[in-house]
């Protein structure tokens, strides 16, 4: 199975797999930002994009699923984000190109239990990111304590300063401003409380005119 019918079908295995609610780790490093344009890879149902864009900025969200997307247009819509906002794009990732620059590129959890270039696909977005703007990866960095050996062994779990290695950002072009490991609290299928392991890292791309800070 590739990963366009994996997500698909688990997408449309039930009527929402996420909470609808932004990653708190975006609403905590981008909350001081200037709102300009962003790309919101593997948006999933669009909690982060639709937070991006009530928030100000102007968004492209793009997954592989697109049951996923749609469920997002719709809760954008229901939330009364305009529709100029945020353009909605279902396509294969591996094949994607963002075709264009942003100011803020994020993928949350890119992460796939079927094969997926995810190291070609992340370098290609990180080429999207304008002088001056940001990329935020964050990822699972440990599977959580309800997973099963076989759900492991498909997830690749890198640390910060491996994610950044795979990127191979230039360290004159890029500044790691965050490459860290956080806990968060979670709750399983069945309702067990647990704390979660995420590798977070936080780049800028140097602008030509650096003289500080463009996001704030």
């Amino acid at each position: 199975m590739g990963a366009v019918q994996f997500w698909e079908e688990r997408y449309a295995s039930r009527p929402q797999v996420w909470s609808g609610r932004a990653n708190q780790v975006l609403v905590d490093l981008v909350s001081g930002f200037a709102p300009r344009t962003a790309l919101d890879l593997g948006c999933g149902e669009g909690g982060d994009a639709v937070w991006l864009a009530q928030q100000g900025w102007r968004v492209t969200a793009v997954d592989i699923s697109t049951t996923a997307v749609e469920r997002g247009r719709a809760a954008a819509a229901d939330l009364g984000v305009p529709a100029d906002r945020i353009t909605w794009v279902a396509q294969d990732l591996a094949e994607w190109s963002p075709g264009g620059t942003f100011d803020l590129v994020s993928a949350f959890f890119l992460q796939s239990p079927v094969e997926l270039p995810r190291d070609e696909i992340l370098r290609r977005a990180a080429g999207a990111v304008a002088p001056g703007g940001y990329l935020l990866l964050v990822t699972h960095a440990a599977p959580p304590p309800w997973a099963t050996a076989l759900d492991s062994h498909h997830h690749d779990f890198h640390t910060p300063e491996e994610e950044l290695e795979a990127l191979g950002l230039h360290p004159t072009e890029w500044e790691a401003l965050v490459a860290e490991t956080r806990q968060r609290s979670a709750t399983g299928p069945d309702g067990q409380p647990a704390e979660l392991e995420d590798a977070i890292v936080l780049a800028r791309r140097h602008s030509s005119h650096d003289a500080g800070d463009t996001g704030e």
